[in-house]
């Protein structure tokens, strides 16, 4: 009897559920969700880095995809063996001692704060410092030594400290929190004990700086430090974590009727969206994953005796098992690479829908008509006349940091910024030096993974912009001075959260092994042009100068706000 399994992808807009046969990794059939409530705004605050989500979306979406799939693919429900869940991250939420989120509840259905605090959300940003400053000066264990040395205000215990200090009513509601993978992988599960529930190894280890060589979770001495409730919220946590490789329980008898399964059905141990999208794109050592859309995360795997007794500075965390079970898993990224491009599209859209949209010269079936034409070519457009701009014009200097910085050294409160405009700028030359600046970040990365000594033989780009953009594509690899190859699949998170199912299952005996079958085709491969590549060292060095510029004059105007603040 053949044998399909389920990954399902909740991205930052939209959840994916994708059918999967295991012979051989091909898609039977998918369908997506976008967030409703997100896509109309509500519960975000983009003037204050603030972006929450309701749980309804995300439990919405579940169904229709998941059901979607189950019904179009005409595959008998016993042959659906087991599903896997990967999210973003981290992206935590509060639920009640019933595993309940606690936006579900009446009360806290519009209040933000109960919501999910989205993996973007950086509301938290003096938490994380104090976090990290406590790190430094207790006199204890360095929490943050695997987590690249920095915590940032994108992880859960900053988020959970910054909720617990502005709303009293959350602080004392929620039982526990849960990071989303966790949260939906319970949700879908029959084993409905909160307190024993098999939390992600993956989200535990990068996020919440879970270790085993002190024994799991940051000591309640550490936490009480930071604020007395999250040294009580570590007990209603967990000790232990888990690989995806394993089963978190079966699917429940109320999602089994919804979505046309049966409870037989397998629930995989949850996981991070890059981390599966690695397995997805056939991770091995001495590779980098680049998952490029919106932000990006990079992903390495390397054995222990590789890694040795060092800790990488800088990145997003090393965790034992977090991508490949016996492998050690190390995550760094971008706070924005995608959103970079979508924030300057913005830009030159704003007089279209504040000027054309509310003209009277022209009909408003022209209107749409335009704009969606301008929405579809304008990027394109741009792309084109970069490419014609010779190196003899004076291209601007760019930061990428429009989101902050993640990695390396996280500092969410640095800005971007542009140089070098002039008279004869124009918007192909500034769309060029913002690919340049993604790019150049990137650059860092690779850098400060290959200074810490972990040699990169290739790169493997997936995501949107890896396989919509060869402009991007080829910028990278000049810049890198490295070859580059994008994975042919739309979906590779899902694919790889499709593999993990595969393995709980007992169709393969190592994810290895399944993501060798299952994993991503290749249809692109970008190598560095020798001309360019020497260009793009001299344009390096005006990005590095420009970006210790920046950094520096920031943290001389926080030590002026600390001064007087004292």
């Amino acid at each position: 009897m053949k044998k399909y399994v389920i990954g399902l992808d909740y991205g930052t807009d939209s959840v994916r559920a994708v059918l999967i046969d295991t012979e051989n990794g091909s898609e039977i059939t998918s369908s997506v969700s976008y967030y409703q409530r997100w896509k109309e705004g509500k519960y975000c605050d983009p003037s204050a880095n603030s972006f929450r989500q309701h749980p309804s979306d995300h439990i919405e979406g579940l169904e229709k995809t998941i059901s979607e799939v189950v019904r179009e693919s005409g595959i008998p429900p016993e042959q659906i063996v087991s599903i896997c869940i990967d999210t973003t991250g981290s992206s935590p939420l509060p639920v009640t001692t019933e595993g309940k989120a606690l936006a579900l509840v009446p009360g806290f259905e519009e209040n933000p704060n109960a919501m999910m605090v989205l993996w973007k959300d950086h509301t938290a940003i003096r938490e994380a410092e104090e976090i990290n400053t406590l790190a430094k000066t207790w006199g204890g264990e360095d929490y943050t030594k695997y987590e690249g040395g920095i915590y940032s205000s994108e992880w859960f215990w900053a988020k959970i400290l910054h909720i617990s200090r502005v709303d009293e009513a959350v602080k004392n509601a929620a039982y526990t929190w849960m990071e989303h993978c966790d949260f939906m992988t319970f949700f879908l599960s029959d084993h409905q004990d909160v307190a024993d529930f098999k939390r992600s190894r993956c989200a535990a280890g990068h996020k919440a700086m879970w270790h085993e060589s002190w024994g799991g979770l940051p000591s309640e001495e550490f936490l009480n430090r930071l604020d007395p409730s999250l040294g009580k919220l570590r007990e209603r946590l967990y000790k232990e974590t888990f690989t995806s490789d394993e089963i978190a329980g079966h699917l429940n008898e109320e999602w089994a009727a919804k979505t046309g399964l049966t409870t037989n059905t397998v629930i995989t141990v949850g996981t991070f969206d890059a981390h599966s999208g690695a397995v997805g794109a056939k991770v091995e050592e001495n590779t980098l994953i680049r998952i490029m859309g919106t932000s990006t995360c990079d992903i390495m795997v390397a054995s222990g005796e590789t890694i040795g007794d060092t800790t990488v500075k800088g990145i997003c965390g090393q965790v034992d098992g977090s991508v490949i079970p016996g492998l050690i898993g190390l995550e760094a990224g971008q706070s924005a690479f995608g959103d970079v491009l979508a924030w300057y599209k913005d830009i030159l859209m704003w007089p279209v829908h504040q000027i054309m949209m509310q003209s009277e010269s022209i009909s408003e079936e022209q209107k749409t008509k335009l704009a969606s034409e301008m929405e579809h070519e304008l990027i394109r457009k741009l792309t084109l006349e970069a490419e014609k701009i010779p190196h003899a014009d004076t291209v601007p200097v760019a930061l990428d940091w429009v989101n902050g910085r993640r990695t390396p050294d996280a500092d969410q409160e640095l800005k971007a910024a542009i140089s070098q405009l002039s008279l004869g700028t124009k918007a192909p030359h500034i769309f060029k030096a913002l690919v340049n600046a993604i790019c150049f970040g990137a650059k860092k990365i690779v850098d400060r993974f290959e200074d810490e000594g972990l040699k990169i033989n290739k790169v493997i780009g997936i995501g949107g912009v890896a396989r919509k953009s060869p402009f991007i594509m080829q910028t990278l690899a000049n810049v890198l001075d490295m070859p580059i190859v994008v994975a042919a699949s739309d979906q590779t998170p899902a694919l790889g959260a499709a593999v993990y199912a595969a393995v709980s299952a007992g169709i393969y005996p190592t994810i290895q092994e399944a993501s060798m079958k299952m994993g991503s085709a290749f249809e692109a491969e970008y190598q560095p042009k020798a001309e360019e590549v020497q260009h793009y060292r001299e344009l390096m060095q005006q990005y590095q100068k420009l970006a210790d510029f920046v950094e520096y004059n920031t943290k001389l105007k926080n030590n002026r706000k600390e001064l007087q603040n004292s």
